[in-house]
């Protein structure tokens, strides 16, 4: 057996070690310390850079985590309604069914596969009249990296005031019109699983506009211990800081965010320029005009059976017949069965782009002959 491709692989720059084990020869190996501060410095400092852009970090245990209190700060509440991202995954929606809320599922648009815009201004108007109030909170994903509609959907957001929260779990180093994800919303949730583009072994943060709600964030995140000498407990709290160990990783990751943005880009230019000439075939690429910038988290394709002779499905197991991991667009989660009863508003996009998609090994770690190798499985399937 071949030796085996896995779809995203996380890839250590060197210091992390370091301040791992600083953190082990300081005692600070609980979830608070200052491994924990200076990543989420070094966060903010990326994020925003010389912008002027006030943006404040609190680091978590996951990006659902992230995600969950953003809901909460918004002030979603049982019998709430909010409107998410039907294409994809399911910790994108899962949070707001933690605070007791109903999800508005809207469908994506073709040219960045994210939100559409046109969809989400008729959930709205249609949910206002069904209900007789607004939602309560936006929340769009940028899904495999690329930047949505941003423009477009914070605009339809503002003219009903209506809060977002983005989901920038997979978006961490891209931007839209040289603005990095994860800075337009109200607050923004990041990940560091560990196939993201930068990993703590697990964890997420909540980006947040100030250092108020940032402080809000690590109260709840903190159990919400009042400020007592004994504990004092007035509010529901969360076990949901990072540790001080996992941000050392997250530290010395930040080394090295530039780099693999930078590899995961050029995989995904190599498999365009690899791929373009197979008939039914398409590597999924930004929308032209510069406004995009996708850190390609993902590199994906899209198989039509009628041009390619064969559908994704068949790709997906001839990859692995050579030891090659891939894995299928995000199923929506109108289609799944946890939220079968929750409102769609849709035009059959995310459920065409299921069918018919593919995510190819993008690590930073994919060498040349890996990639040739996945080639070499498409074209001969192709060529039958």
């Amino acid at each position: 057996m071949r030796e085996r491709i896995w779809l995203s692989l996380a890839h250590m720059g060197g210091r992390e070690q370091e301040f791992i084990r600083e953190a082990f020869d300081t005692n600070w190996v609980v979830p608070l310390g200052p491994n924990v501060d200076a990543f989420e410095k070094a966060l903010e400092d990326y994020l925003t850079g010389d912008t002027g852009e006030e943006r404040h970090v609190v680091a978590l245990s996951s990006g659902t985590a992230a995600l969950h209190l953003g809901l909460l700060l918004l002030g979603v509440e049982r019998g709430d309604e909010v409107v998410c991202q039907s294409f994809t995954f399911s910790a994108s929606a899962n949070p707001i069914v933690y605070q007791g809320a109903t999800p508005v599922f809207v469908d994506s648009e073709e040219g960045t596969w994210d939100m559409d815009p046109v969809l989400l201004e008729e959930a709205i108007k249609d949910r206002l009249r069904k209900t007789g109030r607004l939602p309560k909170a936006i929340v769009p994903v940028w899904l495999y990296g690329m930047p949505g509609r941003i423009g477009e959907i914070l605009e339809v957001a503002g003219r009903y005031g209506i809060p977002v929260l983005e989901d920038s779990a997979e978006a961490l180093g891209s931007a839209y019109k040289g603005r990095k994800c994860g800075t337009f919303g109200e607050f923004a949730g990041l990940s560091f699983n560990g196939n993201k583009v930068i990993t703590t072994s697990g964890g997420g943060a909540l980006v947040c506009r100030t250092e108020a709600m940032a402080k809000r964030a690590m109260f709840y995140a903190t159990q919400a211990r009042e400020s007592a000498p004994h504990y004092q407990h007035e509010r529901i709290g969360y076990n949901y800081r990072m540790s001080n160990i996992c941000a050392g990783i997250g530290r010395g990751q930040m080394f090295v965010l530039d780099e693999h943005v930078w590899r995961r880009r050029e995989n995904h230019a190599r498999y365009a320029e690899l791929l373009g000439g197979v008939p039914g075939v398409e590597v999924k690429g930004q929308p032209g005009g510069g406004d995009y910038a996708s850190n390609y988290w993902l590199t994906c394709v899209t198989v039509d059976p009628g041009g390619a002779g064969f559908t994704r499905e068949d790709l997906r197991l001839a990859l692995e017949e050579e030891n090659i991991e891939s894995r299928p667009l995000w199923k929506p989660m109108h289609l799944q069965p946890v939220f079968k009863d929750a409102p769609f508003y849709g035009n059959g996009t995310s459920e065409r782009l299921f069918e018919k998609g593919l995510c190819l090994p993008s690590g930073p770690t994919l060498r040349e002959e890996d990639l040739e190798r996945v080639v070499a499985v498409v074209r001969k399937l192709a060529g039958r």
